[in-house]
């Protein structure tokens, strides 16, 4: 009864380590790949993940048009409870 053991007329045990190198090839090509290639945007499955809109937050748009002059004070309160209203209260005062 021939084994797999058996040197003499077979390939022996190392023949059960083909199928865990290849598997090892194939798991470290995907892991460079996710740390260098997709890292860049954040992987194959960002756009399922993260669906909304990408840019800043609004407050935040608000807080810089009124830090370079755009808009008045009273135009700021104004608008910033209205965002408040819609995305919740603003940590100290509307500072975001």
């Amino acid at each position: 009864m021939q084994t797999l053991a058996n040197w003499d007329g077979g390939p022996g045990p190392w023949i059960l380590f083909f199928p865990l190198i290849w598997a090892a090839v194939v798991i470290g090509v995907a892991t460079v790949l996710r740390r260098t290639v997709w890292r860049g945007r954040r992987g194959p499955w960002r756009a399922m993940a993260d669906p909304r809109p990408t840019g800043d937050a609004p407050i935040a748009v608000l807080g810089r048009r009124f830090a370079s002059g755009e808009i008045d004070e009273d135009e700021y309160w104004r608008r910033l409870s209205v965002l408040d209203e819609q995305f919740g209260p603003t940590a100290k005062g509307g500072a975001a």
